[in-house]
């Protein structure tokens, strides 16, 4: 019987062009819900003002908010607007920040910086901040000063407390055995202490940016040019409710952005913790 060869067979190829598309990614579940309720808000207000369950005259339905934000962006007058809030949150919410952080870790280090810090500040945070106003006015006039003002008293307290408990809340156990294993002061701070109260401070940060907007609603509808606030107070004054309505959603989409930054650094700082690997918290 004749030997025969059988020829070794080759990978079936197929030209470039005839391979079969990538797979579509898929939105998930997860990104689409939280979007459910407000689109639902928005369709019913729509519904509502065009309907006139409610008078447009009121509530102005989206569709003339939209217009209205259309005809101030074409005109550059919402970019001033937004540009002026904008850095007076920075300004007012860095200053804040930075001194509740180091008023925080001081007092939280430090036995003697309690006794000598900790009652006082207790008091002044007890002050409402925005009975501040007129004071404030009296003392810096009406320039931009007092506003950053207002903004950095709200942010200092809860950056204060939250970082204060988030030191006070780190194991002893884990403090004593960074001690055995010969730590410093300064590495136990920095390798313990510090990741340990990292998810209680930036707690603190993102419930000040929530008070740092809430305050500047105040302060930039008092003596003032510019800003989303007087964009709030130049339609009450105008009877012009769409912008008072785009001067609230300007306001809410803002304080959005702002949580939503502060989420992706904690999933960021934070991706050793299993709570918030992935930003799923």
């Amino acid at each position: 019987m004749p030997d025969t060869q059988v020829a070794p067979r080759r990978a079936a190829t197929s030209p470039p062009g005839d391979r079969p598309p990538a797979p579509r990614r898929r939105l998930q579940p997860a990104v689409l819900l939280p979007w459910v309720v407000p689109v639902l808000l928005i369709l019913g207000w729509q519904w509502a003002s065009s309907t006139g369950a409610i008078s447009p005259s009121i509530l102005p339905p989206p569709s003339r908010v939209l217009a209205t934000a259309d005809q101030l962006w074409t005109s550059g007058e919402l970019q001033t607007h937004l540009l002026v809030s904008v850095r007076r949150i920075l300004i007012g919410f860095t200053l804040g920040a930075s001194i509740g952080l180091l008023l925080g870790f001081l007092v939280g280090l430090s036995k003697i910086a309690e006794g000598l810090v900790d009652r006082t500040l207790q008091m002044l945070r007890a002050l409402p901040h925005l009975a501040l106003v007129p004071l404030l006015i009296a003392a810096f006039g009406i320039g931009e000063l007092p506003k950053i003002v207002l903004v950095m008293l709200g942010v200092i307290f809860p950056v204060y407390l939250n970082t204060v408990a988030g030191i006070r809340t780190v194991d002893p156990k884990l403090i004593q055995l960074g001690e055995s294993y010969g730590l410093g002061r300064g590495a136990r701070i920095r390798d313990i202490i510090v990741p340990g109260a990292m998810p209680m401070i930036l707690t603190g940060i993102r419930y000040a940016l929530g008070v740092a907007w809430l305050t500047l609603v105040i302060a930039e509808t008092i003596a003032t040019s510019e800003g989303i606030g007087f964009l709030a107070q130049n339609g009450r004054d105008m009877l012009r409710n769409d912008r008072i309505v785009l001067a609230i959603l300007l306001y809410a989409i803002a304080g959005l952005l702002a949580d939503q930054i502060t989420r992706m650094i904690e999933a960021r700082v934070l991706r050793w913790n299993p709570h918030y690997q992935g930003g799923t918290r």
